[in-house]
């Protein structure tokens, strides 16, 4: 009789337990449902914006310029011709989400959300600024390296039709293009549970969207200006990725935790003061966006985005600079299991 009584016990724990996790699952999905209806019914078509007479003269010109850029992305840039960015939605604040990125102190593998759509990627994102820091909060206190960073831009990969928001309207026209151009490429190509993959891949479409874009419109200053922010930034990418092996062999190292951390923050520290150098020489006022603080949380963040692009570079130079034929290799590639494509990918990088 004892047998069958802890077994119902058992069940009606683990029945508690995955009953909690809804619960705390249920709250997060609750503000993310809010916070995409919101922002879906502020949305306007950008044709009744621009004609609309009450609308800033420097808002109609940028979505004007905006939308000759979306009919860009699709003629040449073979990116879907859908709804996404032919609509305006002013949410009355600076930034669309909070994204919530997290370490381990002692390494650089980054913590993961799953979600039914999107799968696994390394950020919890929220409407709700409070909300963000709430939950970076709970996770310092477990001992994890946390940084949180406003969104200005906002992708539902294609499943709705995405509109161009007001807290991306504050950037430069190529700015704002190139991530449109990103964000598109989501909804081209996308893996569940590779953020790393996906974020270069749409890191990679945009910068060549960018550079095609102002070859064709002739814009040669803009894009001199364009080429030179890349290459700082490239130079910065190098000592975080210097930086990042440095890291990388002393969390393997078995020594005292105090004097790993003293050497993990002397290390970040070095990073801070070699880009602010990097920065001052390049002369052009850009922010030194890996100034201290340092933490792991802040170099992930950073390699998700940039960490392979150089790979799809080269798998576009293989294709003679043919999109049709880069986007069917880069889906041969996406079709390999996530080692095997983190191979081939290390491999086209080198």
């Amino acid at each position: 009789m004892q047998i069958p009584q802890i077994k119902l016990r058992r069940a009606l724990l683990v029945a508690g337990f995955v009953l909690l996790v809804m619960q705390i699952e249920g709250c997060y999905y609750m503000q993310a449902i809010r916070g995409h209806t919101d922002l879906m019914n502020r949305r306007r078509p950008v044709v009744e914006v621009i004609e609309d007479e009450e609308s800033p003269d420097d808002l109609k010109a940028k979505l004007g310029l905006v939308q000759e850029a979306r009919d860009f992305a699709v003629s040449e840039l073979l990116l879907p011709e859908n709804e996404s960015y032919r609509s305006y939605a002013d949410l009355e604040r600076d930034y669309v989400v909070w994204n919530v990125f997290a370490a381990p102190e002692f390494s650089l593998e980054p913590k993961t959300w799953c979600y039914p759509v999107a799968g696994c990627v390394a950020y919890r994102g929220y409407f709700n600024e409070e909300a963000a820091e709430k939950l970076s909060a709970k996770l310092t206190g477990r001992g994890y390296d946390v940084t949180v960073g406003g969104v200005s831009a906002y992708s539902t990969l294609g499943r709705f039709s995405d509109p161009l928001l007001n807290t991306m309207m504050r950037w430069s026209d190529v700015d704002l293009v190139s991530t449109m151009f990103h964000e598109l490429a989501h909804q081209k190509i996308y893996i569940k549970g590779d953020s790393a993959f996906n974020e270069s891949f749409a890191t990679a479409v945009a910068d060549i969207g960018v550079e095609r874009w102002l070859q064709k419109t002739e814009e040669l200053d803009r894009l001199e200006v364009y080429h030179a922010r890349k290459d700082l930034r490239r130079s910065m990418l190098e000592l975080v990725r210097a930086t990042r092996d440095k890291l990388n062999s002393l969390y393997e190292m078995e020594i005292d935790e105090q004097l790993m951390r003293e050497k993990k923050r002397s290390f970040l520290d070095e990073l801070s003061v070699a880009a602010q150098l990097v920065v001052d020489q390049d002369g052009g006022g850009v922010r030194n966006w890996l100034a201290a603080p340092l933490n792991n949380a802040r170099l992930v963040s950073t390699n998700l985005y940039e960490g392979r692009v150089a790979a799809f570079r080269t798998i576009l130079s293989d294709c003679e600079n043919d999109m049709a034929c880069f986007y069917q290799r880069t889906m041969a590639i996406a079709d390999l299991q996530l080692e095997d494509r983190a191979l081939e990918l290390n491999a086209l990088a080198d």
